[in-house]
């Protein structure tokens, strides 16, 4: 169901730019790059992605302090530890920078702080349920599949192949591509009540994806399918039985399927090691266990060359130490456990709670396997999260109030009618 009016507590003015901020960064990171690896522009916006960040910041922010202001319910343990985290990190960067260390790598993690701290407010904030949302949101995802299936070649969308884009070094890879498709995407599914839209969704998400080539998001994407699912299944042993017959069935002809397709980046996930880049990041993971065996305490602080980061969650560990590398997997995994036995298999079909849930299972996931540890999921799970907490102790969901109506007389006496007193 759509909603025509926002939730109490906004306003107008805040979810347009909330929305603006977020159709221009994930989207419009998506069309930019489109325009750029078609030669139609130049790289005027750079990456776009910080220039983007830095206009947004500081609104962000205001609606941030605004919203805390006005209803301090909204103040959360969530909150506290992300802003702990993020001071510490600052902290070690601000130490490290003092001591020489590679500035380009200390630029990158400025930058990424600015990104999980924006998308963090975005998913708190942000109406997904609302009707402008909704239908811009899923418009966005119309406009990339078509962009992705036009401009394919041999079933591979990767523009820099076409050879054509004036500014080649600031075209996005393919992981940049699949993000801004992936964050758009997860919102959109997560609020469709239909079951037919959500598996046509699926369907074109996934296609989408397959040609982008972008392993990671599009395992995250099928991970995050039966998630959803299995919680909104009113039936689920069907659900399980079904999931088992497909997944059996594709089994069975997996051979099949890799034969007709034998260059996808995609199929190298039934088997990595044909894979340079899976061997690739095997490396670097090796590279971050000796680092972190011959500094298991603090961590030795940029140790690598820019962008020879291990693609996992031991990148915290290398970076901000045993302390910081129990804190990511903190903030990530302790909200999802709560989740999990008080939400998941209770039938109430919520949409702010199958967010949270499923971005935080996806996050988990990319950590885990490929994903550095300012990875911006990080954020808009925790968001994602914070605002589906709101919703259930304060919000529409919150549960009713139950305790004994006030009394009307401060004595007995007064509710009894006395013998000789006047009748009102």
């Amino acid at each position: 169901m759509k909603s025509t009016t926002h939730r109490p507590g906004t306003s107008t003015r805040e979810q347009l730019m909330l929305n603006s901020a977020f159709f221009l960064l994930f989207p419009g990171f998506f069309y930019y790059h489109t325009l750029l690896g078609t030669g139609t522009t130049g790289a005027f916006l750079g990456g776009y992605f910080s220039p983007i960040s830095i206009v947004y910041m500081l609104p962000l922010f205001f609606v941030y302090y605004r919203r805390m202001r006005l209803d301090p319910r909204r103040r959360s343990a969530i909150d506290l530890h992300y802003g702990l985290f993020n001071a510490y990190f600052l902290a070690v960067i601000m130490v490290n920078a003092a001591a020489g260390a590679n500035r380009a790598i200390v630029v990158n993690h400025l930058v990424c702080i600015l990104f999980m701290v924006n998308t963090f407010i975005m998913f708190t904030f942000i109406d997904f349920e609302h009707r402008q949302f909704r239908l811009m949101a899923l418009a966005s995802l119309a406009g990339m599949s078509a962009i992705a299936f036009s401009f394919s070649v041999n079933g591979v969308f990767y523009l820099g192949a076409l050879g054509i884009a004036r500014d080649a070094e600031s075209l996005a890879t393919y992981q940049g591509f699949a993000r801004s498709y992936l964050m758009t995407f997860l919102p959109v599914v997560a609020y469709t009540r239909s079951m037919p839209l959500r598996l046509a969704l699926y369907a074109v998400g996934a296609a989408t994806l397959f040609v982008n080539t972008a392993r990671s998001e599009f395992a995250a994407l099928l991970f995050a399918i039966p998630i959803i699912e299995f919680y909104f299944s009113r039936h689920k042993l069907i659900f399980l039985g079904l999931a088992v017959v497909i997944g059996m069935s594709i089994y069975v002809h997996l051979d099949d399927i890799i034969a007709s397709l034998p260059e996808s980046r995609i199929l190298e996930l039934v088997d990595l090691s044909h894979s340079t880049s899976a061997n690739k990041r095997h490396h670097l993971t090796v590279y971050a266990r000796q680092t972190i065996a011959a500094h298991p305490i603090l961590g030795d602080y940029a140790s690598y060359a820019p962008g020879y980061y291990s693609h996992n969650v031991l990148s915290a560990w290398v970076d901000l130490g045993l302390f910081g590398f129990v804190y990511v997997l903190a903030i990530t995994i302790v909200p999802a456990i709560p989740m999990f036995f008080k939400e998941y298999l209770a039938g109430r079909r919520r949409p702010e709670f199958v967010l949270g849930f499923s971005m935080a299972c996806v996050t988990v996931l990319l950590l885990i396997s490929s994903h550095f540890f300012t990875d911006m999921l990080i954020g808009a799970s925790l968001g994602a999260y914070s605002q589906y907490r709101f919703e259930r102790k304060y919000g529409k969901y919150r549960p009713p109030h139950l305790s004994p109506s006030p009394l009307r007389h401060e004595d007995l006496r007064q509710a009894v009618p006395q013998p000789g007193s006047s009748r009102a």
